[in-house]
């Protein structure tokens, strides 16, 4: 779990700073492309920090449990308190391919750290 959060305040900290560095006019797609390369280093730290304490969770199963708290994080503190106040909502949240995108590269990138990490030691 403390990976999973590490990971969470890393991505949620670049999204919230991608919207004051107006770089495109769509500022909540400039977030999402600011939290997909951010989550790569973010994952890289959680995965490390997991790894390190000597467990051997397979990194299909590790990707989902971490983000699935990443996902509870976001259902209690990202949507109340980022999302609804400007409009947003849950369903909006939650419904975004966006969302689901990079739910697909946080889960791939812990499974590929750990493959190769379990490559790495096998040598």
């Amino acid at each position: 779990m403390i990976s999973s959060i590490v990971v969470y305040l890393i991505g949620i900290t670049s999204y919230i700073a991608s919207y004051f560095i107006p770089l495109l006019d769509d500022k909540d797609l400039q977030a999402n492309l600011v939290l997909m390369i951010a989550i790569v280093p973010a994952v890289l730290i959680g995965t490390n920090l997991y790894y390190r304490r000597g467990y051997s969770t397979k990194g299909l199963l590790l990707g989902t449990v971490m983000f699935l708290g990443a996902m509870i994080l976001d259902a209690l503190i990202t949507v109340p308190f980022f999302i609804i106040p400007y409009g947003g909502s849950h369903q909006s949240f939650f419904g975004d391919p966006g969302f689901w995108l990079i739910a697909i590269e946080y889960v791939a990138v812990v499974a590929i750290v750990s493959k190769l990490k379990y490559r790495l030691t096998s040598l």
